[in-house]
């Protein structure tokens, strides 16, 4: 069910989904019963309750969206709350969690972050932090999930001087030696300058058989990253 879940403050957990949670998108060619009912397990593999994870309508650009309570997705790349768990699907892009920490308050900033390559080179990991600390955050930290890597994500020379030009650290080369983008490693280079606190990095998607990878199959599911907190 859980790639990856740890509880990473007490009360408070940070997981990343495998392909044994199954399809989480209803944009992809999958029933939507089918796909509502592996949330609802998912759901339930968490601990919440009641609760249910807000998802958003993922559009690679830059809007980040705050989120009082669950109900119908914005269509945004990051979301931020107050507590409201909250998930980011991928099957390649780079999928960050975040906390923030607010001093003498129980009720943590949650955020999400979907990180492909326009967002990277829009640096919608900025926008997001600066509403995280709008919202309360003294100090941040960051999961940055699985992704695909430098050396697996080709792309034409052109498009990686542009991206580079602008996030000089995603300049890459894939194994066989031809262009590439880091996207992971301009994440966490965006996320080191705003002083956020790395604490976890994910593997490649296209090398790990058990995460959706599009570069590996273009008529995949999605997996998710997800941050939520306990009753």
């Amino acid at each position: 069910m859980f790639w990856w879940q740890k509880e990473v403050r007490p009360g408070i957990s940070v997981a990343f989904s495998d392909d044994h949670a199954g399809n989480l998108a209803l944009h992809v060619a999958d029933n939507p019963d089918d796909v509502m009912a592996r949330r609802a397990r998912l759901e339930a593999a968490a601990g919440l309750g009641e609760r249910h994870f807000q998802y958003m309508n993922q559009v690679h650009g830059k809007a980040v969206e705050f989120i009082a309570a669950h109900g119908d997705g914005p269509t945004a790349d990051a979301m931020v709350s107050r507590g409201q768990p909250l998930a980011v699907m991928v099957a390649d892009c780079v999928p960050v969690v975040l906390l923030g920490e607010v001093p003498e308050e129980i009720d943590p900033v949650l955020a999400v972050v979907h990180a492909g390559r326009p967002g990277v080179a829009a640096d919608i990991v900025s926008v997001t932090v600066a509403n995280m600390r709008n919202h309360g955050a003294a100090t941040i930290s960051a999961w940055v999930g699985p992704s695909i890597c430098g050396q697996c994500y080709e792309v034409p020379e052109q498009l990686r001087a542009d991206v580079a030009a602008v996030v000089p650290e995603t300049w890459s080369t894939t194994s066989w030696g031809t262009p590439a983008l880091d996207l992971p490693a301009g994440v966490r280079a965006q996320l080191k300058a705003l002083d956020v606190t790395i604490e976890y990095s994910g593997e490649c998607t296209l090398e790990t058989p058990r995460l959706y990878s599009y570069r590996r199959n273009q008529h995949t599911g999605r997996f998710a990253g997800l941050a939520w907190t306990h009753e």
